[in-house]
């Protein structure tokens, strides 16, 4: 290693040192990432898997949609998901209207109480839009 301080060097030494620049080899040009395809959603629909996504976020909703799941289509009172998760009525009656408003369940009334079924559709529609083929056929 060349250090200036504990060697003695005439100033024409020092110079010559820091002028001679070493020759660059040139470095292969390496293809690291895959062309992109460009997008395959509009803003409408980017739009609304925004708020789908959001309304998913929530950890008591997704609970909600797990106990709507294994209820095989039938249809559950909101009266269950009190006991199931623990939270106040008007709670899981806000978290399953937050559902229903993004497409994801049905509402029945019967009588004074209200039963909730996930749609048939609502689980295809958000598999296609996970799935990665779905997604290149849509591009």
């Amino acid at each position: 290693m060349f250090s200036i301080f504990t060697t003695s060097y005439s100033c024409s030494q020092i110079l010559m040192k820091f002028d001679r620049v070493d020759p660059v080899k040139p470095l292969p040009v390496i293809n690291c990432c895959t062309p992109l395809a460009g997008a395959s959603l509009s803003d409408g629909e980017a739009s609304e898997l925004e708020r789908l996504f959001r309304v998913l976020g929530d950890r008591h909703r997704l609970k909600i949609l797990n106990i709507l799941l294994r209820a095989g289509g039938e249809a559950v009172c909101v009266c269950e998901f009190i006991d199931h998760l623990g939270l106040a009525q008007p709670t899981v009656s806000y978290h399953l209207k937050q559902l229903t408003d993004a497409g994801l369940l049905e509402r029945e009334k019967r009588g004074t109480f209200a039963y909730f079924r996930v749609r048939p559709d609502a689980m295809e529609q958000l598999h296609n839009l996970v799935e990665p083929a779905a997604l290149a056929k849509a591009s």
